[in-house]
């Protein structure tokens, strides 16, 4: 923590698949930054923006950039040096993070491009070296997954090539993935990809629907690679994997009462989890879903209410959900659509 940065730790875990059913907090657990080889943790962090007349000459924490070394008192993080109030150190994590922009913007840099991070863009950090800088005030949250890195380097591995961004769709604004690795000839952050997911998937019942998956992991430590979108869709990962969404719902009142128990089916089949389906005479929600995961839900635009068993709650853009393997539903009951974010991690009962 910084003058110009901090952060908030909402959960910490060391070993997948995570244990559900319990009540601990585990958001106070000790931790190393950036988590054990089959751990992480999910943090928001806040940024003060530059101001017009910031005088670098007289900045207190302005440390230029130097050869790779270990941060000291840490293992798993690496730092090149560039830090200063108002723009953090080139550096890099034994880790995949799933970046979520909540609010203000962020200048993400890399040894080869820099971009401009909005409010509900979506980065994939794959073990790349990168840096941030603070144009204006803002709020992120990373969702950090210990990753493998063969020979220590952390380099690209495999031949799994990027996919073709989705084409766009009619009347659905779709959300931006970026995609960062260090390459393997030469060790430099590049962006592997910039748009649209590839895999977007709508729903017929729900004009206005729209699920983009983000990213994949098959286990836990992490693998390096450059796609993984290939591998099939389900909401319910294996050996300590995860999977990583981002949903746009429309309002409930575009769709609700038109919608039958062949329309969910269908739905949930087509996520790769027909067993997820939750549906039954009486339900709150006819999407109402059931699955053995503990899911990291952020909010990124508009207003939804969880529904449980026997409870609704609120929650609006920049807001967090964790839920351990809970029966539930997410309703849009406003008259604008709501975009959520949602990062499932295996979990056991």
């Amino acid at each position: 923590m910084s003058a110009g940065r901090g952060h908030t730790d909402l959960w910490v875990w060391n070993d997948s698949p995570i244990t559900l059913g319990d009540s601990s907090d585990e958001s106070l657990l000790n931790y190393r930054f950036p988590g054990e080889p089959r751990g992480g943790h999910l943090r928001v962090v806040q940024s003060v923006g530059r101001p017009s007349d910031y005088d670098p000459a007289s900045d207190p924490e302005v440390i230029p950039h130097h050869p790779p070394k270990q941060r000291p008192g840490t293992t798993g993080t690496w730092d090149r040096g560039g830090n200063s109030l108002y723009t953090s150190s080139m550096h890099k994590t034994q880790s995949v993070d799933y970046g979520m922009m909540l609010n203000g913007n962020r200048e993400l840099r890399l040894d080869e491009g820099t971009v401009l991070m909005h409010p509900g863009d979506i980065v994939i950090q794959v073990g790349a070296w990168h840096e941030w800088a603070y144009p204006t005030d803002a709020q992120m949250a990373f969702d950090m997954i210990g990753a493998e890195f063969p020979g220590g380097n952390g380099n690209a591995i495999g031949n799994d090539k990027p996919l073709a961004p989705a084409a766009p769709v009619a009347g659905i604004k779709l959300n931006r993935r970026i995609v960062t690795i260090d390459r393997p000839q030469d060790g430099k952050s590049v962006i592997v990809s910039d748009g649209p997911s590839p895999d977007v998937l709508l729903d017929p019942a729900r004009p206005g629907f729209a699920s983009q998956r983000m990213w994949v992991t098959e286990g836990c430590p992490a693998k390096i690679v450059y796609e993984t979108l290939h591998l099939p869709r389900n909401m319910e990962p294996k050996n300590g994997g995860t999977s990583f969404r981002v949903d746009i719902l429309p309002p409930d009142q575009s769709w609700e009462g038109t919608v039958t128990a062949e329309d969910v089916r269908r739905h949930f089949a087509a996520m790769g989890s027909p067993q997820a389906s939750a549906w039954h005479d009486g339900a709150k929600h006819p999407y109402l879903q059931y699955t053995a995961t503990f899911d990291y839900c952020v909010v990124l635009e508009g207003e939804l209410v969880l529904l449980l068993d026997e409870e609704e709650v609120t929650f609006r853009a920049g807001e967090v959900a964790l839920l351990k393997g809970v029966r539930h539903a997410w309703s849009n009951r406003s008259q604008a659509r709501a975009v959520i974010a949602i990062s499932s991690h295996e979990g056991r009962r």
